[in-house]
This record gives structure tokens, sequence and C-alpha cells, in this order.
């Protein structure tokens, strides 16, 4: 089983139309940030003055001891208080238009199709669920690279099971693979149908 690499005229025979230019690449960053801000849970928090647990009575009188003036013990400027302007829970979510999205998948795999990162075989499939063999099959297509995607309509059980021990490496359908995969590794690998596959999805 060999693997070729995936010029810009094979790419159009699917119905990838690669972009040469410049367009695309403000849309590649849009894209790219909001995944990533997507993923932010927006969970840290802190406690203001208001809900500090601590006792709203003055700690000392106002007058005759020499002290400063103190009005609560949850105040900011004490240890122990409330934190001023600090962080609470919140949506980092980003809405991304699917033309923009459609744009950026496009650009980032035209890059990668122009820079040769990208091979095509025509299947990817292990008969027994062992690592080794995954990592021989990998590396019998690139000559060993750090960080592979490979893509496919679909993967059998072994398959998976092979390859879920190699964090350098992922598997992922022609359906669900995005464009922070394709920018994410060093070569990406994709199936014949798989191809077909993107062609179809970029049409729709």
């Amino acid at each position: 089983m060999s693997a070729t690499i995936l010029t810009a005229d094979v790419a159009k025979q699917a119905k990838i139309d690669i972009i040469t230019d410049g367009k695309g690449t403000q849309a590649v960053h849009d894209v790219v940030v909001a995944m990533r801000a997507n993923r932010r849970s927006g969970t840290a928090s802190v406690k203001t003055k208001a809900t500090v647990n601590l006792s709203g009575k003055k700690p000392w009188k106002q007058k005759g001891t020499g002290r400063a003036r103190a009005g609560y013990a949850s105040s900011p400027v004490w240890v122990g208080g409330g934190v001023v302007h600090g962080p609470h829970p919140r949506s980092y979510a980003k809405t991304t238009p699917k033309a923009v999205k459609r744009l950026a998948f496009r650009k980032a795999l035209s890059a990668r199709v122009l820079s040769g990162d990208v091979l095509i075989v025509d299947s990817f499939e292990l008969k027994e669920p062992k690592t080794k063999q995954f990592i021989s099959l990998v590396e019998s297509f690139h000559g060993g690279v750090r960080r592979t995607l490979i893509v496919a309509t679909s993967f059998t059980e072994p398959t998976f099971l092979a390859a879920r021990n190699v964090q350098s490496d992922l598997l992922i359908t022609a359906s669900e693979v995005n464009t922070e995969n394709l920018l994410a590794f060093d070569k990406i690998i994709i199936t014949k149908d798989a191809l077909e596959a993107l062609g179809n999805r970029l049409q729709g």
C-alpha cells in the first residue's frame, strides 16, 4: 500500500477548489479563534466585598482609637476581603457564519495541499488492533512524521483500537474534520473516498 501527494489538479477533480491567493486568511483566523474560545469553560469566579463571608460590623469604633477609619472587614484593601474587578462566570462563545467556516476550511485545506503535506491512499484499515501495526502503516506512507492526521469516511474497530494509544496521531472522519485539525498536524493522510466526501462537503 502506497501514498501519493495530493496535487491541486487532483483536488480540483474531487470538486475541491484550491485557493492560491490570500483569500480566506482572515476567515481561518476568525474560525480558529472562535473554536478555541468555544472550548473555554468560563467558570473562574471570585467573591466581591458583598459576597465574602465576613461580618458587616465595623471592626472598631469610628473615633477615639487613633487608627484609620474602617467600615467593614470585607473591604478589598484587607487580607481576606473581597476582590475588585475579579473574574465571574461568563460565556466566551463566538458565533461564525457558515460561509466563513466553509471558506476557512477550504483555505486551510488549500494551504496544506499546496505545501505538499496531504497524502492520498486507497484505504486505511487494520485487521488487528495492534499499535505497532498502526505505527508501521502510518510510517510506510510518509516515512515517519511526529504528528499525523488520518481522514477517512469511516474506520473499523480494530483500526480505532490500534490508534488510541498513539497520542501524536488522530483518526477523524471526513464529516467531522475541521479547520483547526487541518492546521495542527505535520502530515495529513486522506483516503480516496474521504477526498470525494470532502469535495461534496465543500459544495454543500
